[in-house]
């Protein structure tokens, strides 16, 4: 018999599916202090949450028979991941379930304002019938743009295709035949911009879309455009939206996401006639809480029973004993990702693996799915863990082949990883020193010895004197300091390349004042 304690509110759905399994007990206990859900949680075997209640490492020290955390939603931003994880507790989530919600209010919101349905509304009630002051225009045959081209932008695609929209999407990381077989033109940002005359958000958040909208990417847009946000808020300047709604540039917007929530009354899109807003309405209908609910019950029973694990954020082998060994090799498949996507050229289109060593090869599950997650987390705006990244990397394009127990190595155990791109590849390999340190020994044809943790500052530069002292005197000039600096050359004279771990992030005006110096040809911050 299976114990499960709901701690925080679920569909009466999903309780209703725990209560009719035989091999269950199920209580239902929301808003429990945390010092008696400590006292409750040794007991049982499985634990439901949604936001509200954290589940921390203090938490889990209570929980010997745990097995199973289930989250009724994407994030797990209130779950200890790592410490469950230790423990050889599962953690899983319902990543998706939400998707079709969401695409359906994205239409909703580009329907509202093409056609000021909510300020006629507002009109009406007031008593007034000014017909001729909301004309709107019509869907039919206008082109719609979306930024990054994930899972709800597909459902918004399909959408609008039944109103004859042309769809458009920018997302430098699928490829043209994505796009191709859904009847979708894969363009650049730049021709998106020049070409729709709507514009939804779709895309991930990071470095390079932050503020994507912004006063100079707006200019670039048609005059009377419309602007939807139903993704994240963190992807529109939005003072420099209601800058361009004020001037009439963009005709008017609808906004679900903010940059901070809830609005302020001083928000600049607050009041702006041309402008509907919603509270992060996007995931909030009856069937999609019922649907999450459902689906997470199914889960966790499934789990607990031994027979599936899906959507397990923690798990890319049996939990156990094993978890200490594997970690290592792990963590270091996953660095090495993000290092290939952030150090290529081009959008990666496929990873070839070389894996020497026996613990290496008997880890090359592990080790394979930790490199897709380290490029799939910084491409979409979906949660990657994984188990997901895999089927994400296959959807977008991304394939991955493994040879084992080939090729030569200074180190015991090294893992060769080839990103490829249209024009172009980069080897990276990286080894695991004593057991548990992982450590990346070769970037193309650098030899070096980095420790891929924490904030690294990327940086190519001309083999000439002097460059190492500019370099750390004008960071500790901005208050950075150095924790290790590796430095690899292929030959005298020709360009070195270093890799700098830092104990803190540097500013803007810091990396601005690092690109002048001469000798510096790229530089790039990781957070690894």
């Amino acid at each position: 018999m299976f114990r499960i304690l709901v701690a925080d509110k679920i569909g009466s759905a999903g309780i209703r599916r725990l209560e009719e399994e035989s091999d269950v007990t199920v209580d239902v206990k929301t808003g429990l202090p945390k010092a008696e859900l400590c006292s409750l949680i040794p007991t049982y075997d499985a634990l439901l949450v949604r936001s509200s209640t954290r589940v921390d490492a203090d938490l889990l020290s209570m929980a010997p028979k745990l097995r199973v955390i289930g989250r009724a939603g994407m994030g797990v931003d209130n779950i200890d991941v790592a410490a469950a994880t230790a423990r050889g507790i599962l953690v899983m989530n319902t990543p998706g379930v939400n998707s079709i919600a969401t695409a359906e209010h994205t239409i909703l919101l580009m329907l509202a304002a093409a056609r000021h349905t909510a300020e006629a509304h507002q009109s009406v009630l007031q008593g007034e019938w000014r017909r001729s002051d909301f004309i709107g225009v019509q869907l039919y045959r206008k082109v719609l743009g979306l930024i990054g081209f994930g899972r709800i932008a597909r459902h918004v695609a399909r959408r609008a295709r039944t109103f004859d929209m042309e769809v458009i999407a920018s997302d430098p990381y699928v490829s043209e035949e994505v796009g191709q077989e859904m009847g979708i033109t894969l363009v650049d940002l730049e021709e998106l911009l020049a070409q729709a005359d709507i514009i939804s958000l779709h895309a991930s958040l990071s470095d390079e879309t932050l503020h994507i909208l912004n006063t100079e990417t707006l200019a670039k847009t048609k005059d009377g455009v419309i602007i939807i946000n139903s993704s994240r808020g963190q992807l529109v300047d939005e003072q420099a939206l209601a800058n361009a709604l004020t001037s009439g540039k963009v005709r008017a917007a609808a906004v679900d996401v903010y940059n901070k929530e809830p609005p302020g009354t001083d928000h600049p899109l607050i009041g702006l006639a041309n402008v509907l807003h919603t509270p992060h309405l996007g995931a909030s209908t009856e069937e999609a809480q019922r649907d999450v609910s459902i689906q997470i019950v199914e889960q966790v029973m499934d789990a607990l029973r031994n027979e599936d694990f899906r959507n397990s954020v923690n798990m890319p082998f049996p939990a156990g004993p094993e978890y200490a060994s594997v970690l290592p090799y792990l963590q270091l498949g996953e660095k090495i990702g993000v290092l290939q996507f952030h150090m290529a050229d081009a959008p990666i289109r496929a990873i070839e693996l070389e894996l020497s060593g026996d613990t290496a090869i008997e880890f090359a599950k592990p080790i394979a799915t930790g490199v897709l997650k380290g490029v799939m987390m910084n491409i979409i705006a979906d949660p990657v863990n994984y188990i997901n990244a895999p089927a994400l990397a296959e959807e977008h394009g991304i394939g991955i082949s493994q040879t084992k127990g080939l090729g030569s190595s200074e180190f015991a155990n090294a893992i060769s990883c080839r990103a490829n791109w249209a024009d172009g590849n980069r080897v990276i390999i990286g080894s695991v020193f004593d057991g548990e340190r992982p450590r990346i020994v070769q970037v193309g044809d650098y030899h070096l010895d980095v420790d891929p943790s924490g904030t690294l500052l990327v940086m190519k530069n001309s083999d000439v004197p002097g460059v190492i002292g500019q370099v750390g005197t004008l960071l500790g000039d901005y208050g950075v300091n150095i924790g290790e600096w590796r430095l690899g050359r292929v030959r005298k004279g020709e360009d070195a390349l270093s890799f700098i771990n830092l104990d803190n992030e540097p500013s803007k005006a810091a990396m601005t004042a690092l690109g002048k110096i001469s000798a510096v040809k790229k530089l790039k911050v990781i957070r690894l």
